[in-house]
């Protein structure tokens, strides 16, 4: 069980403060409710463009982190569709140089022509290395898009095409930013050796001031039900890969949801282990597989379901995909063995317990409830898996595994490779 405390400052600021007495450390994170699907179908791969931009300084502090360094920390941040996660680990006793770091960059971060030109040609090379010039780099670019065609989750975090951030300009990621880095669209969560009424203190003291944005909160699209299947085949890629990948999604629920609980057992009972039935039954036994994995996307708003690997040598691509759709329609047809059911819930209570051991994984699962608006699912969860019973899950796996709402994408291996 995580004892917290929560406050709401007057300017919209959320505090969520876990005391660990344990570690002689303390974790700040500062979760911002923006992410790429906050941007415009014009202008992608902004948010991620923000998130490097505000590592280059601010009103007091000319190199971000420097500073972390000095007061023995360390920093990093991730940018996904849904929002912008930042975090610094340092020794309790320095946790002010976080917080007024955190401040500074929040009220007043350098946002200039050099440092966005310099950024730009940081996040465009990003973009070209890692999706564009690797073998499947671009799976997210081409799978995104074929599975949703009215949500901004149609693009994927670094964006469309580079161009896009390639011609950003300074107002606008001014705008961007003023727009959503402000306290009233800010979850800051504390996890480590201080009190809840020292955090409290510490953090009216450095944000307090800070004014609220009062933007409109945004209203996203809601992705049409699927109702045909659709299939994307890449063959003759600039980038050859080396073997054939299958991947195949399918439309599940929101984080928040049932469904997405639910979803979960299911892709637990395919894929989590060498026991779980994808893995034994198409590896093992019989081996048209090399590898296979099963996973949701996760996403706030309704996300995916994703059925991923790559055939065996030798084994045609149709007959390793007509394994796997074997696979969910048995699971649908028959549901999930009472003994697979207590497994994978065996390990659902091992994760978990797993994330209330570390501080750091503590302040980001506290951030992130919070987010989803109910900060005490970090000591509740578990109890969102144990509705489910093997008649219920058989028919969450019907409606997930239904022929309409399958995109698939593959990528055929070139003859030379």
């Amino acid at each position: 069980m995580i004892q917290y405390t929560r406050h709401s400052l007057d300017n919209g600021l959320t505090l969520v403060c876990n005391t660990d007495s344990s570690t002689p450390f303390v974790a700040v994170n500062i979760l911002y409710k923006v992410g790429a699907r906050d941007e415009q179908p014009h202008r992608t791969g902004l948010a991620h463009l923000l998130e490097h931009l505000m590592f280059g300084g601010s009103r007091n502090v000319d190199d971000f982190d420097a500073r972390v360094q000095q007061a023995g920390g360390e920093s990093n941040a991730y940018t996904n569709n849904d929002y912008t996660n930042y975090y610094i680990i340092l020794p309790a006793a320095n946790i002010e140089t976080a917080l007024w770091l955190e401040s500074d960059r929040m009220m007043k971060p350098k946002l200039t022509r050099q440092s966005l030109e310099i950024q730009k040609n940081v996040v465009v090379e990003e973009f070209k290395q890692h999706y564009l010039n690797r073998p499947y780099g671009d799976l997210w670019l081409q799978l995104r898009p074929l599975a949703y065609k009215v949500h901004p989750y149609r693009w994927n975090t670094i964006g469309i095409e580079p161009e896009h951030v390639e011609r950003v300009s300074l107002d606008e990621v001014k705008t961007f930013s003023r727009a959503h880095y402000a306290p009233d669209n800010a979850i800051i969560a504390i996890s480590g050796n201080i009190s809840s009424g020292k955090a409290l203190e510490l953090v009216k003291r450095w944000f307090g001031e800070i004014p609220p944005a009062n933007a409109t909160r945004k209203s996203y699209p809601r992705e049409p039900r699927q109702q045909e299947t659709r299939r994307l085949v890449i063959a003759n890629h600039p980038v050859p890969v080396p073997s054939d990948m299958i991947s195949i999604a399918f439309h599940a629920g929101e984080r928040a949801s049932d469904y997405f609980y639910a979803s979960d057992i299911l892709s637990d009972v395919l894929a989590n282990g060498e026991s779980a039935r994808l893995h034994a039954n198409l590896v093992k036994k019989n081996p048209l597989f090399s590898d296979i994995d099963a996973f949701l996307t996760a996403d706030v708003d309704p996300g995916l379901f994703i059925i991923q690997g790559k055939p065996a040598k030798g084994i045609p691509v149709k007959e390793a995909e007509d394994a796997i759709i074997n696979e969910i329609q048995t699971l649908a047809s028959e549901g999930v063995a009472e003994r697979e059911l207590q497994k994978t819930r065996n390990k659902i209570d091992l994760q978990i317990a797993c994330h209330e051991i570390s501080y750091q994984s503590k302040a980001t699962r506290l951030a992130f409830f919070e987010y989803l608006g109910n900060v005490d699912l970090v000591n509740s969860e578990r109890d969102r898996y144990e509705p489910f019973s093997i008649d219920s899950l058989k028919e969450t796996a019907r409606e997930l595994f239904r022929t309409g709402n399958k995109s698939t994408l593959l990528y055929l291996s070139s003859p030379e490779t």
